[in-house]
């Protein structure tokens, strides 16, 4: 059978197909939020199979895999890795309406030159067949970003990272930019049982030490080419109070009410945003997931392994609060805002629009479509919510927030629907058929906004 990856793959127009073969195919990318190892970088990790590069790290497919009923010895145990594409493969066809069966084609059509959908019967002889390709070369982790055509990513980095992967990958020549992006979220929410350990690992005695460690940090970072933040709320917080008196009790074994946790979180939070408006730091908040909801599993697997979910929480108020507070003190950087929760879309688009600015296009932008909501509906719904409440020709666009090396399809995939719905807006007689206008627009989203935005 087929595979469904066909030159029109999505573009249900004649408008739509123009858009995307003319300008959007052919466009570097700009991965401004992944989770790719440095390490793996710098060392240039070859990869010895399909099944490790597809399926390692990948909690998406891992969720799927576990909602099939397969045993957890071919997910994240001890099978070899052909029983394990083996599993997957069982599992893929049933995954109707699921991206993975989109993302999954498109992996294997763009690094391998598989025409064949995937299925149980024909998973041993795709499996020998990438094997044949790997074992050719191009593979490594060096080598799989370049054939996608990357231009610029950034990492995912803690504060007491040393940055010597990304310094050496700079200094081998590399030519695609592999930048480092800062992630505090150890040192600021004090709710978590990691807080603590974190805090002490750092040698940090009083609130003002930690205030001050973390600009030095900002600084190192911004002196090795980190040009973004990035923050993972479990919640917006905004509370006011003695942050330093917090910090204090909690460090001298007390125990902190929640308010009192929420008003140093709020605290340091802004102290970071400040430091970045003045490095020009782009600051990424990301809100709305709900963690490691599977204790079992969690105490047998850790963090990032398939068991999270959408929160329900509220975030319009105190997220409006901490935006304020920082345009107050004229410190407000360029914010991108995420929420897992696409209840969220209309509440972010237009909370943006009271903090734009003169002389910054597009200064505070929604977020694309994260995680649960990279999917066909969710980035269209971001785009819709965009389109209706902003502007959204000035749309910084889609990032991957991926661990794997073979990713990167879904930027294709991202521009076919961006290409796909305005092609349907333009047949509908929504737009005019500006072909000029249509592919500026498609090229600034695809590429173009991201690149004058994140000012790498």
């Amino acid at each position: 059978m087929k595979t469904i990856i066909q030159p029109d793959f999505l573009l249900q127009t004649e408008t739509a197909k123009r858009l995307y073969h003319n300008t959007a195919a052919a466009l570097p990318i700009i991965d401004y939020h992944c989770h790719l190892s440095p390490q793996l970088i710098a060392e240039d990790h070859a990869f010895g199979s399909i099944g490790e590069l597809m399926l390692a790290g990948d909690h998406y497919k891992w969720r799927a895999m576990r909602s099939f009923g397969i045993d957890e010895k071919y997910v994240t145990g001890d099978g070899t890795w052909q029983e394990k594409f083996r599993a997957f493969a069982t599992m893929l066809p049933y995954a109707i309406g699921n991206p993975l069966y989109h993302w999954t084609h498109l992996e294997l059509k763009r690094y391998f030159d598989v025409d064949e959908a995937l299925t149980a019967d024909n998973a041993d002889e795709i499996f020998a067949h990438c094997e044949k390709k790997i074992a050719a070369g191009g593979f490594t982790a060096k080598e799989l970003i370049l054939r996608s055509g990357v231009e610029a990513l950034c990492t995912t980095d803690d504060p007491q990272d040393t940055l010597e992967y990304h310094q050496k990958i700079k200094e081998s020549g590399y030519t695609v930019k592999v930048l480092p992006a800062f992630r505090p979220d150890k040192a600021i929410n004090m709710h978590k049982p990691t807080f603590l350990p974190y805090i002490e690992k750092t040698g940090v005695k009083s609130y003002a030490a930690l205030k001050a460690w973390l600009a030095d940090r900002i600084a190192f970072f911004h002196q090795n080419g980190c040009r973004v933040a990035d923050h993972g709320l479990d919640f917006v917080p905004f509370a006011k109070g003695d942050a330093a008196a917090v910090f204090e009790k909690v460090l001298n074994g007390g125990t902190a009410t929640r308010e009192e946790m929420e008003c140093f979180e709020t605290d340091l939070l802004l102290h970071c945003a400040r430091c970045y408006a003045e490095h020009d730091w782009c600051l990424q908040i990301h809100v709305g997931a709900l963690r490691d909801n599977n204790r079992r599993m969690f105490e047998k697997l850790g963090p990032d392994t398939g068991f999270d979910s959408i929160a329900d929480t509220n975030v319009g108020a105190p997220l409006a609060a901490l935006l304020s507070e920082l345009d107050s003190d004229a410190l407000l950087p360029r914010t991108i805002l995420y929420s897992l929760n696409p209840k969220d879309n209309y509440v972010l688009a237009t909370l943006m629009g009271c903090f734009q600015s003169a002389g910054a296009k597009g200064k505070i932008q929604l977020g694309s479509g994260w995680w649960f909501n990279d999917q066909k509906d969710g980035m269209e719904a971001q785009l819709r919510a965009l389109g209706n409440l902003g502007v959204l020709g000035t749309f910084v666009g889609m990032l991957t927030d991926s661990r794997s090396f073979v990713s990167y399809p879904r930027h294709e995939y991202f521009r076919r629907i961006l290409c796909n719905l305005l092609g349907k807006w333009v047949e509908e007689g929504q737009y005019p058929n500006d072909e000029h206008m249509l592919s500026e627009i498609v090229a600034d989203i695809s590429y173009r906004n991201a690149k004058n935005y994140f000012k790498f």
